[in-house]
């Protein structure tokens, strides 16, 4: 078995795994190495699998490693006008590659193994068979625990008879004409399909949405990486969350406050991965009147959809469109820092870039003893305890009050609340420099006033216990 002779091996050369060596790698000494592992033959992990279409949800700002801005201008036409621009997947893709290439193997601080698996206790084996170990010492960092699933490599959640039709969203553009388009899903994946049939021409009578739960959404223009704009944002989610008397008060409260928006304004969600979705798309998503609201897809048959409580005819040659697969995995939240692994976990509310680099930032900061000693690892676990993604409300009440308590921890340290400042991955940050004006100020103390008693009510609404980590 070979050697690798390296400090740090990184599984997963997606988001995660490069927004943690990237950050890693620019503040530790030159002399630390790190070996990135991936399956895929490339990086950029599951973007290179994404459907075609899909672009962020977020601006470019918010994503990609805290070194390199992935984009920063604002669109100056088409429906989003005045918001900041949004990277579609190969702008993403070479984003990473142009990093990989030129801040990390170029530069020869990281080694790149791609087509190769970790097969556990830091021993990799590569397509052609063979093994390699890292050395005695050397930390694992495993970037997979949340991956996210995509259509393209997950089985479809329902069964397909062989006279029906069925596809993965990735082949949606491919798949030609039918007659009606079934898209199943609640989530972003399923938006984003709808709108691209709407805007390919698709008449939205011949859309059927099989949506088994209702979403909340973030309506975009208030998530954007101007200090003024998301700090009110901030500072109406804990408003709201202190005068909410329940979840969906506090979701009602917040959509009447412009920052959640709804599909079906008749209806109550009771999802709560609330990606953000744009005004102009929201008007597009109403005009699909078709449906259908029986539960989550079991088995597709020629004309016919059978779901948890019931069935649906449709057109015999309809195509059916898988949106389903788990793109935010919620898994039990684990300290970040172990004797085993650095398990990679968002660390604020959202946001996994800036949760992966600022775990690299406090590793290659606080080194402490050897690798592996609970007591440095127990102080980066309070700097940097991990949050988790939403699903239900409670869920992301949950997420929202753990993600505030790690922003205060780790905001306290003055290099940290330094650095942060200066990563465009942070969606609250005020650059240095940034002028001050009376909007952003009244922002500012709105969020102040209100983080106290909002977060102890989204502790209270989510049953964590106070100060929950």
């Amino acid at each position: 078995m070979h050697q690798l002779d390296v400090d740090y091996l990184v599984v997963g050369a997606g988001a995660a795994g490069l927004a943690f060596t990237d950050a890693l790698i620019d503040h530790t000494d030159p002399s630390v190495r790190v070996a990135v592992v991936d399956r895929r033959d490339g990086v950029g992990g599951h973007w290179r699998a994404a459907y075609p279409f899909v672009r962020l949800h977020q601006a470019s700002q918010f994503y990609g490693v805290a070194s390199t801005v992935l984009g920063g201008e604002r669109q100056t036409e088409g429906p989003e006008a005045g918001l900041f621009e949004r990277a579609d997947r190969d702008t993403v893709l070479a984003h990473y590659e142009r990093v990989v290439a030129h801040r990390m193997v170029g530069p020869g601080r990281v080694d790149l193994l791609l087509g190769a698996e970790h097969v556990g206790d830091g021993v990799v084996r590569a397509a052609d068979g063979t093994s390699y170990a890292v050395r005695p010492g050397a930390r694992v960092v495993d970037a997979t625990y949340l991956s996210p699933r995509v259509p393209s490599e997950s089985p479809a959640g329902f069964a397909v008879d062989d006279d029906a039709r069925a596809v993965a969203v990735n082949l949606l553009p491919e798949a030609g004409h039918a007659p009606e388009v079934v898209v199943v899903g609640s989530g972003k994946t399923a938006t984003d399909a709808v709108v691209w049939l709407l805007q390919q021409g698709t008449d939205p009578d011949a859309i059927v949405w099989v949506r088994p739960r209702e979403p909340w959404m973030l309506d975009r223009a208030v998530v954007q990486p101007d200090p003024t704009v998301f700090l009110g944002m901030a500072a109406s989610v804990m408003r709201s969350a202190a005068a909410a008397s329940s979840l969906d008060d506090l979701f009602l409260r917040l959509e009447d406050a412009g920052t959640m928006i709804r599909i079906d304004r008749s209806l109550t969600p009771t999802m709560a991965k609330a990606p953000t979705l744009g005004a102009w798309e929201l008007d597009l998503l109403r005009t699909v009147h078709r449906v259908v609201r029986l539960g989550h897809l079991r088995r597709v048959s020629r004309g016919r959809l059978h779901l948890d409580e019931g069935t649906v005819d449709v057109a015999p040659d309809a195509l059916v469109v898988d949106c389903a697969a788990d793109g935010l995995r919620r898994r039990p939240r684990t300290p970040i820092w172990s004797a085993d692994a650095i398990t990679l976990q968002p660390v604020r509310s959202g946001f996994p870039c800036f949760g992966a680099a600022l775990v690299g930032y406090v590793e290659a900061t606080r080194p402490g003893g050897p690798a592996g000693d609970p007591v440095s690892d127990a102080e980066k676990n309070r700097l940097a305890p991990p949050s988790s993604f939403g699903n239900s409300l409670a869920d992301w009440a949950a997420m929202n009050a753990l993600g505030s308590r790690a922003a205060t921890a780790f905001g306290a340290e003055p290099d940290i609340a330094a650095w942060a400042a200066t990563v465009a991955l942070n969606p609250s940050r005020v650059p240095p420099g940034h002028p001050s004006s009376p909007a952003l100020d009244a922002a500012r103390a709105d969020l102040a006033e209100h983080t106290g008693p909002g977060v102890a009510r989204l502790e209270e609404l989510a049953g964590l216990p106070p100060g929950a980590s």
